[in-house]
């Protein structure tokens, strides 16, 4: 028989086998129990039947048919419920042969009188009190057969009720020793072992007795005495290995915070590459280091930076094929790896690192979003083995110079982005202005040098009106861009600036100029301020060569959304017939403003003035 080996099992068994007995033990008593009431039922139906036969034996001394009638079934009906029983009540004979041939035979007597009773003429008065006499005989010896009976069942009853009292206080017994002996037993031996090892006795065991969760309990106390023990006996080295640990994550992190603030600082790839070559050579304590950079279009290496390198050896590797050395990978090859350096020369490669003394060489790819940056490399004048945790913090280092890299490539094509913007902008302010007042002049120029050919003085002196009115229009194109070219929005307000245009425009026109602000929205991100303040120029640039106005009003509504709006009192012009400059000053209106997603809308009526309307979208609201 395998026995439980858990002690939740081994509880759970126990808990059942008293559960059971004691579901038996009640089971038993019951039945015994549900016997005696329904003998008892049956006793007082006997008792019933006795008295039936006496009330029915002085009737048949009279006349009532009817009253003798209901007595025979009355009897009837208590000999059938005695014999089919009555669960209900309960009633119900005792099964032993005693009990059930008394009850026959008070059958048997009862049919006898039935007849004999019924019988014509009926007998006399003294017979009939014989023969129920005789059948109250039976019935006597019929009762007493069930008490008999009753009376063995309530011995019994009261045995299973000493032997309930006997299983409770067995049960009681055996659950306090089952306790003692799979559980406090356990703790008390776990107990004695834990106040030892308080007290510094780490050599304290605990008595593995058992394959329970106490005897695992107990081999794991075992185990963690052990490793204590194991654990002070070398505590000295294993806090100077920790230590060492933490000096050198303390180095790492030290190593790459200096790392990310030389490359937040480093102004040009030069200082870059060679500061970075500088420290990556002492973090990993190497021999040299170089840092080279992928041209991926022509699948070559170009070394930035150096440090420790040979002169010969820098000179030599100075621009690599992709894969004819140990350094250079291809992109298949990308990864972090230690390569030997043999002097056998292996798969043909170049033995400029083995001439120079190196015995192995670390590839660290850079790498920017999948795609090559460059490469480190360093050497080795031994065998060097690369660990975990420093392959992670080179990796990281070469990350840092990666995106400092694509920084410093992604800053000098803003700068050339940005040149080439102004030099398109400057080309055309100078298209829409300069140059077609240049061309007027070149006209001019050539009606002049018809006019003296013909010596025709009158002609030639309206020539010269011509061109000296040119010459002053280009001058005045020109100190206008010079304006343009040089406003700047110093200030988180559109105001100052505002003021200050307006200003420099009534210098120049003698034109009454009047500011008028709504609203106290947020201020413009300044590249969408000067955008705004070249459009108005331009604006007012119209006005000073074509409207012939004497007051311009200038009126801003800083809420949302943002609105400039230029009204002048001028002569205006009909905007479906809108040809030569007004209408190229509109659409370079048109243009600066769809540059930061606004809008122009133009409105002139001839001889009521123009108003030119800017609406800025509400995107644009937010101070960069």
């Amino acid at each position: 028989m395998t026995f439980p080996r858990s002690l939740s099992a081994k509880l759970g068994t126990i808990g059942t086998v008293l559960l059971l007995m004691a579901l038996a033990s009640i089971s038993l008593t019951l039945w015994v129990t549900w016997q005696l009431e329904g003998g008892a039922a049956a006793v007082n139906e006997a008792g019933r039947m006795r008295m039936q036969t006496w009330r029915l034996a002085q009737t048949l001394s009279g006349t009532d048919e009817a009253r003798v009638r209901l007595y025979q079934d009355q009897f009837d009906s208590s000999v059938r419920v005695l014999a089919t029983g009555d669960p209900a009540r309960p009633l119900f004979l005792p099964r032993d042969v005693a009990t059930q041939a008394a009850f026959a035979d008070v059958q048997q007597g009862w049919q006898h009188l039935q007849r004999a009773w019924g019988a014509t003429p009926r007998p006399s008065a003294q017979v009939v009190a014989q023969q129920a006499e005789a059948l109250v005989e039976r019935i006597d010896v019929f009762v007493t057969a069930i008490e008999v009976q009753l009376a063995s069942l309530t011995t019994i009853l009261n045995a299973f009720q000493f032997m309930m009292v006997a299983l409770a206080l067995a049960s009681a017994v055996a659950l306090l020793y089952a306790a003692y002996l799979f559980v406090f037993n356990p703790l008390a031996r776990l107990q004695s072992g834990l106040e030892k090892v308080s007290k510094g006795d780490l050599s304290a065991r605990v008595e593995v007795s058992s394959s329970d969760e106490f005897g695992a309990l107990s081999q794991g106390f075992n185990q963690m005495a052990t490793t204590l023990q194991d654990l002070y006996q070398s505590l000295e080295d294993k806090v100077r290995e920790k230590t060492l640990r933490l000096e050198q994550q303390r180095a790492r992190l030290v190593a790459m915070y200096e790392a990310a603030a030389f490359v937040a600082k480093a102004d040009s790839l030069q200082t870059l590459t060679q500061g970075f070559a500088r420290q990556l050579q002492r973090v990993a304590d190497a021999n040299a280091c170089a840092v080279r950079w992928a041209d991926e279009h022509t699948q070559r290496y170009v070394l930035l930076a150096s440090e420790g390198l040979p002169a010969s050896l820098t000179e030599d590797e100075h621009c690599l094929p992709v894969g004819d050395c140990h350094c250079g990978q291809t992109k298949q090859q990308s990864q972090t790896r230690v390569i030997p350096i043999r002097a056998d020369g292996e798969h043909g490669l170049r033995s400029h690192c083995e001439r120079a003394g190196f015995a192995s060489v670390l590839v660290i790819p850079l790498q920017l979003h999948d795609r090559r940056v460059g490469e480190l490399n360093l050497f080795y004048r031994h065998e060097h083995v690369l660990s975990t945790d420093d392959q992670a913090l080179l990796e990281t280092l070469a990350s840092h110079l990666a995106g400092a890299i694509e920084s410093l490539r992604a800053s000098a094509l803003e700068r050339e982005a940005a040149v080439a913007s102004e030099r398109g902008l400057l080309a055309s302010e100078l298209h829409d202005s300069i140059a077609q007042s240049l061309a007027f002049l070149k006209i001019q120029t050539g009606l002049l040098r018809q006019a003296l050919k013909r010596r025709d003085d009158h002609q030639a002196d309206a020539v010269l009106a011509e061109l000296d009115a040119g010459v002053a229009e280009s001058m005045a194109d020109v100190r206008e861009l010079l304006v343009h070219f040089r406003t700047r929005t110093n200030t988180e307000d559109i105001s100052a600036a505002l003021q200050t245009t307006l200003q420099k425009f009534e210098h120049q026109t003698g034109l009454k100029t009047h500011l008028q602000l709504e609203g106290a929205g947020l201020p413009l991100p300044a590249d969408i301020q000067v955008q705004v303040l070249h459009v108005v120029l331009e604006a007012l640039s119209n006005v000073r060569k074509h409207a012939r106005a004497s007051t311009v009003w200038v009126e801003v509504q800083q809420s949302l959304p943002w609105r400039v709006e230029v009204r002048d009192d001028g002569q205006g012009f009909d905007t479906d017939l809108a040809t030569g400059e007004t209408h190229v000053g509109l659409r370079i209106m048109r243009e600066r403003a769809a540059r930061i997603g606004a809008l122009v809308e133009l409105s002139s009526v001839p001889g009521s003035g123009t108003c030119v309307v800017l609406t800025l979208p509400d995107t644009q609201l937010l101070a960069a």
